[in-house]
């Protein structure tokens, strides 16, 4: 077919159920409006990518992303395209009760919307917060603190998963966490599910040079936020298509207020810190990717080391926040068994941290950065224990609760 005829992905995903090439793709229903499109994961032992990710594949080529031969393999690339292009359709609707994702053939199901002249784009990113109901509605449960005017419910909504963010974030983390969503196991004892997907994805980042802050700015952006000397290359758009990412850029030294001679050593440090790293809020964590070539140093709460350094390498996902090990935690502080789970990350640029040998406010450049979802979080269950002691208070007062000897 020429290019000038290229089918949409809606025509194009019709014509290869009805040729039957693809083992697993199928229609769901007799009148043809919802479909199997088969979804194993690449680290299940069985997984053939020849067969596997046959579709993926096929997809990856029609659009001329991948030249067999020519380009390198990359079939978690080809998932991801796909699944973006799915997500991103208004064509297109995934039916979650209808997956199958633990079977020994996992697939997906999407129904076919209908074609309308009113149809609405598909919202980018909807995503969601969800919390399993608890069996005793206390005023600490989300049920009870749902109603509480101080906690902005649009950031954490009962929706089901739908990313279509584009694919230079989603190569970055769904090869991470596409098997912590996909195969969730929530304990019936938690009354937090550990399938967190956020669509607060806003994080405070503060810059500091020597101890003193110079640029604190809140992100917004699902795709993250880079920090790092100058501008993004523009390359990166011609090999995974567009990023909206925000960045942020090191302030001139002259343009700060800094010790005599210290300007110096911070242009040099500076020098090294072009591409920086990149930050974002996935569906199971915060995570980073250092581009530069100079070192970055971190601490935070999924640090090796908390009295010594911690290096991020080039070109290597980390994650430095784990969503549902954060929700044990605060599960456990709510019910006074532990302290608040950490939340906090600093970044440390050209110097090892942590260093016990030397402070952090002698540091030349570091990154302080907070997730705000955390921080909302336990906004939200500290009101809910306010609201409890109130409550216990006001009933006593009145005699409607006598304590026990």
């Amino acid at each position: 077919m020429e290019d000038g005829a290229k089918l949409h992905l809606k025509e194009w995903l019709v014509a290869q159920i009805e040729s039957g090439r693809f083992e697993g793709l199928s229609w769901e229903d007799e009148d043809r409006t919802m479909f199997r499109i088969p979804w194993k994961h690449a680290a299940k032992k069985d997984y053939k990518q020849t067969e596997d990710a046959a579709l993926f594949k096929a997809w990856a080529v029609y659009k001329g992303k991948y030249r067999e031969g020519r380009d390198k393999a990359d079939p978690t690339m080809w998932k991801t395209r796909l699944r973006c292009a799915l997500n991103k359709s208004s064509d297109f609707q995934e039916v979650p009760e209808r997956n199958q994702l633990d079977i020994t053939e996992p697939y997906k199901v999407y129904q076919i919307q209908p074609d309308t002249s009113s149809a609405k784009p598909a919202v980018c990113p909807q995503t969601n917060y969800q919390v399993l109901k608890q069996v005793k509605q206390s005023p600490r449960s989300p049920a009870y603190l749902d109603n509480q005017p101080h906690f902005h419910k649009e950031s954490f909504e009962y929706k089901e998963e739908k990313s279509c963010s584009d694919p230079l974030r989603e190569h970055k983390y769904y090869e991470t966490t596409e098997k912590t969503i996909q195969n969730p196991a929530p304990s019936p004892m938690n009354f937090l599910s550990p399938i967190l997907n956020i669509s607060d994805f806003r994080m405070q980042v503060r810059l500091q040079y020597q101890g003193n802050t110079v640029t604190k700015v809140t992100t917004w952006s699902p795709d993250g936020c880079f920090i790092l000397q100058g501008r993004v290359p523009l390359g990166n758009e011609r090999i995974y298509g567009p990023c909206s990412a925000q960045q942020l850029s090191f302030p001139s030294p002259a343009s700060v207020s800094l010790p005599s001679g210290m300007a110096e050593a911070m242009n040099r440090l500076l020098s090294h810190l072009e591409r920086g790293v990149l930050l974002w809020v996935a569906p199971d964590g915060v995570f980073i990717k250092r581009f530069c070539q100079g070192r970055v140093y971190w601490s935070g709460p999924m640090a090796q080391h908390s009295d010594q350094p911690n290096k991020l390498e080039r070109e290597k996902t980390f994650k430095l926040l784990d969503i549902p090990m954060f929700l044990n935690a605060l599960q456990k502080h709510v019910q006074g068994r532990g302290s608040t789970p950490s939340y906090e990350i600093e970044l440390c640029f050209g110097e090892e941290y942590p260093d016990p040998n030397v402070p952090k406010t002698r540091k030349l450049i570091m990154a302080q950065v907070v997730p705000l979802f955390a921080v909302e979080l336990l906004q939200r269950f500290n009101l809910g224990q306010k609201e409890e002691q109130t409550s216990f208070l006001t009933s006593n007062s009145e005699g409607n609760m006598t304590l026990e000897d």
